[in-house]
């Protein structure tokens, strides 16, 4: 990567940001004992930074959740909407709704962040999450969990810069419908229909969402379909079974950049996931889940040539999971998980490399939770993962939190080791300019964090702050200074930096999200800054209830100080800065119906998220939505 080093005043900003950061712990303690308020038991709930479900305050990772009510009252309904707003997030789509798009957790590499479907991994160095997140849409049936920071510990391959997992939720309470439609800017139509409930030892949840948009440019039409169900079965009070399947089919009109426009280029995209599942109790200090999925995915793309046979580049993913772990309290102290993921998958891509390959995978892992004392939470565990391919990685995780004031403040710490397979295409390759190199290691990475949140009584919300810092070594790179051409493991890098966020909820008449990133990404062989790395990145989501029904929200984001490579030239440029803004609101006219309405791009503002790629302009949408 051919970048311009960091400028002195930006590491020079390193020091006092530091030293704020070193400051916040003292800073939450006064503020927590300023409080005249009892002390409130945190109730929330995460599952991905354990794999076992823990409350937030006795978790020492940096983590994230978003719920599909949330989003639902947002008024987002894609996954990369649902993702936009948090921070260490940063996403650039190369184009409008619906083209691929990119996430670069805590400045990661794009294939270096693990997404979970349902507890099946939709991404590894050969099946590509980039359409998916394009396109894929997510409703008030799904929860979202980031955990940030080096996951392989728990999930093995990818999840370096962290994991985003997305789950479909267990069905609750009595039987309800939701059938939504909208309508807009841009050709824009898209309907949502939803089922849920509980009916005696059943539990389900149901979605199907399907729409479509013309978007702004020639031959840049996108159509979607989403679906996601989850059915559960109470056997006894020590078994559940169940099954849950997701996928995503989507049609992209693909004209790439502004100064191509190609006329013709088509992309089409089918991802289904599917899973089995059982979770038992053996007593009441040993409990476990088993999960046994599937992955089928096909990726199209047709560029027609006039006076030439069309090229059709075709990618098939196929893949097998076993995934099985037990969770037993040893005394009051010590809980151990432990556990095995066997995977089998198989890539054939026509294209570039000429792939047909299949991989094997067993790994082993185990993890221990230890609170030594009332109000202190450890964590350490190690991972061995075998793959018939390169071999065999090792990988180990321990976190720290501590309530000096419980109910109010956490102080908090993780380091762990990660690690990012080589790809069919890296190890074994060929064409006429490229052969493969089966002598790869995989890029490996180790990275800490620390930080502070502060808990606001009476369940209003959480402060929180992280400085985290990730060194990364053996990166594999492409060099085609020989002939033919290979890869190796070259590069290093490091990327370090200081995120920020607050949110406040006032009991459903008013919530507040507001999120800032700072971000130094460097690659330390070539002493150049890391691509699409935004320096800084600030979110902020506001929502109030006015009453009769009515309620109104307003969004806003901001990127700046990010590098690219110029679309016409492909030289290294400075990437333009770029603020957006976005307003919505609701009416609920009773009980069971509501009319939404949202602006998106307020100002209409022109940029690129991807050099070369404009996004949309402003944008208006209303719909309705019953629920029975």
């Amino acid at each position: 990567m051919n970048t311009h080093p960091p400028a002195p005043l930006a590491r020079q900003s390193l020091i006092p940001l530091a030293a704020v950061l070193a400051a916040l712990p003292a800073l939450a303690v006064r503020l927590a004992a300023q409080s005249a308020s009892e002390p409130v038991q945190l109730d929330e709930i995460m599952v991905t930074a354990t794999r076992t479900p823990m409350p937030l305050s006795a978790l020492g990772s940096s983590v994230d959740f978003i719920s599909g009510e949330e989003l639902a009252r947002q008024q987002v309904s894609s996954l990369r909407g649902a993702l936009g707003g948090l921070p260490g997030l940063p996403l650039f789509a190369s184009g409008a709704a619906g083209a691929t798009t990119s996430l670069f957790l805590r400045g990661a590499n794009s294939n270096q962040t693990l997404f979970l479907v349902d507890g099946l991994r939709l991404n590894d160095p050969n099946t590509d999450y980039a359409v998916f997140l394009g396109g894929a849409g997510v409703s008030v049936s799904d929860s979202i969990e980031i955990a940030r920071g080096p996951q392989s510990t728990l999930y093995g391959g990818e999840a370096v810069g962290g994991v985003v997992a997305v789950r479909t939720l267990k069905g609750e309470g009595a039987p309800s419908e939701r059938v939504a439609i909208e309508g807009g800017s841009f050709g824009t139509v898209q309907g949502t229909i939803s089922a849920q409930g509980v009916r005696d030892a059943w539990a389900y949840n149901v979605t199907v969402q399907d729409g479509r948009t013309q978007n702004q440019r020639p031959n840049n039409a996108f159509t979607g379909t989403s679906y996601a169900a989850r059915l559960d079965r109470r056997v006894s009070g020590q078994l559940t079974i169940g099954a849950t399947l997701r996928g995503f089919i989507g049609k992209y009109g693909s004209p790439g950049d502004r100064f191509t426009n190609d006329p013709d280029n088509q992309e089409r995209e089918q991802n289904h996931l599917a899973t089995m599942f059982a979770e038992y109790t053996v007593s009441p200090a040993w409990s476990g889940r088993v999960i046994l999925g599937g992955q089928n995915r096909r990726f199209v793309s047709e560029n027609p040539t006039p006076g030439l046979p069309t090229q059709v580049t075709v990618v098939t993913n196929r893949r097998g999971m076993l995934d099985w772990q037990n969770t037993v309290a040893l005394g009051e102290q010590h809980r151990l998980t432990a556990g095995l993921t066997a995977e089998r998958n198989r890539t054939r891509n026509n294209g570039f490399g000429d792939i047909n390959k299949q991989e094997s995978l067993l790994a082993f892992f185990a993890q221990d939770e230890w609170t030594p004392a009332d109000h202190v939470f450890l964590t350490a565990g190690l991972r061995s993962d075998d793959h018939d391919t390169f071999g065999r990685a090792t990988t180990g995780r321990a976190t720290a939190a501590w309530l000096p004031v419980p109910g109010r403040v956490k102080l908090r710490a993780s380091y762990g080791t990660a690690f990012r397979s080589p790809s069919f295409l890296d190890l074994y390759g060929q064409s006429t300019y490229y052969q493969g190199n089966p002598h790869l290691q995989p890029e490996h990475a180790r990275g800490w964090d620390t930080g502070v949140d502060v808990y606001l009584p009476q369940h209003r919300g959480t402060v929180s702050a992280t400085w985290f810092d990730t060194r990364y070594h053996d990166l594999i790179v492409y060099d085609f200074s020989v002939f033919p051409g290979t890869t190796a493991n070259v590069d290093q890098a490091r990327t370090r930096g200081l995120e920020l966020s607050a949110r406040e909820r006032l009991r459903g008449s008013w919530e507040t999200r507001v999120a800032y990133t700072y971000l130094e990404a460097d690659n330390l062989t070539q002493h150049t800054r890391l691509l699409r790395r935004p320096r800084h990145m600030f979110s902020a989501d506001v929502w109030r209830e006015l009453g009769h029904g009515f309620s109104v929200g307003a969004g806003v984001a901001r990127v700046a100080k990010r590098q690219d490579v110029d679309a016409l030239t492909f030289a290294i440029i400075d990437a333009k800065d770029y603020t957006v803004a976005r307003l919505y609101a609701a009416w609920a006219l009773n009980a069971r119906v509501t009319v939404k309405a949202r602006v998106e791009n307020l100002f209409d503002t022109h940029y690129e998220e991807v050099s070369g790629y404009p996004a949309l302009g402003a944008g208006v949408f209303a719909g309705i939505e019953a629920r029975y």
